[in-house]
């Protein structure tokens, strides 16, 4: 006779509990009505606040009276950390759904089939589109990251592998880039190299600004990356007779794969939404324009900048579409970083 065993999880919720907390959560809504009702509280914030603190105040009673004062006071502490969980998600989902609100009249199937060479902000919304933001912004952020991606990896890994004596003066640079404001590197750029070289706008020069943005970012997480890298590995690698380099190449980098994919979405997230610097060198043009180093090239926060910048009703819809078509590409970005970080550590 075979025995199954169902595998036990103590620690979920049974039905049971499942049903009072709804039950708890559906008295505590029912009493903020009332409260707001009865009281001269207004608005979202005192529904917000009052419901927050009916909850509490019910699931302590109710714990205490069931389990004792100990579990009372362990209800209190799940619901200031599950309401602290609920106000840190609630301004994300309320930026999501007030973009899309505000910019779903903009969003149709030719927004990214078309440019606008032959339209302008003001047009009807079914005219025009995207294609060439979304050209330029996929040409800058390509050129930055050819740029970045070795000088950060390489950085990294001096910093983990070398340590040598320039060590602490780099990781010092490091930080300190990591908070340098965008408009910065856009200025660096003009005045280092437009005025006195090129004495024009293109995407090359725009994606030279990302890029002093970009290194950081990859430089730290691929530090923190291999810094995980148990030091066997490398204990194993060189005891086989493999030198540092080979070690480094053939051991510790495919061991940090994943992390260092991750490394670079996270790089490519951060300057994707960059404003300043493109308004800055790249001249925003309205048509699709393949070569960087010739001519304005345009870009998603160029293209929300302009239309917001017009203010009519159809332009400011524009830049509403636009922004939440760049939130939904840094959103899959951050998705893609995190998926592939829970895979690197499984």
């Amino acid at each position: 006779m075979t025995i199954i065993v169902k595998p036990e999880k103590p620690w979920a919720s049974s039905p049971k509990q499942r049903a009072i907390s709804a039950g708890i959560i559906v008295l505590a809504l029912m009493s903020t009505y009332l409260v707001v009702l009865l009281t001269p509280m207004k608005g979202k914030l005192a529904y917000g606040l009052v419901f927050f603190l009916l909850f509490i105040l019910f699931d302590f009673i109710y714990h205490t009276r069931l389990y004792g004062f100990r579990s009372g006071k362990d209800a209190i502490a799940r619901g200031v950390v599950a309401s602290g969980i609920v106000f840190a998600t609630l301004p994300i989902f309320s930026i999501l759904i007030t973009v899309f609100i505000r910019g779903r009249r903009g969003l149709y199937w030719g927004l990214f089939s078309n440019d606008m060479k032959a339209n302008s902000v003001n047009d009807p919304l079914n005219q025009g589109g995207l294609v060439h933001a979304l050209t330029g912004t996929f040409i800058l952020v390509t050129i930055a990251l050819i740029i970045s991606l070795p000088i950060g990896i390489l950085t990294a890994l001096y910093l983990t592998e070398i340590r040598g004596r320039f060590s602490g003066p780099i990781k010092f640079l490091v930080q300190a880039m990591s908070g340098v404001p965008s408009i910065v590197a856009g200025l660096f750029i003009l005045a280092a190299i437009v005025y006195p070289i090129t004495k024009s706008y293109s995407g090359f020069m725009g994606s030279l600004a990302l890029t002093i943005l970009m290194i950081p970012t990859i430089a730290r997480t691929s530090e923190e990356v291999l810094l995980l890298i148990p030091g066997e590995l490398r204990e194993a690698g060189l005891a086989l007779g493999g030198t540092q380099w080979r070690t480094v190449a053939m051991v510790v980098v495919p061991a940090a794969k994943s992390g260092l994919v991750t490394a670079v979405i996270l790089g490519i997230a951060r300057v994707a939404g960059e404003t300043a610097p493109i308004i800055l060198l790249t001249g925003g043009g309205d048509r699709v324009n393949p070569n960087p180093f010739n001519g304005p090239m345009g870009s998603l926060p160029f293209y929300i900048w302009k239309s917001f910048s017009v203010g009519t009703e159809e332009s400011v819809t524009r830049a509403w579409a636009g922004i939440f078509v760049l939130l939904m590409i840094v959103l899959v970005l951050f998705v893609s970083a995190r998926f592939l970080s829970e895979r690197g550590k499984s």
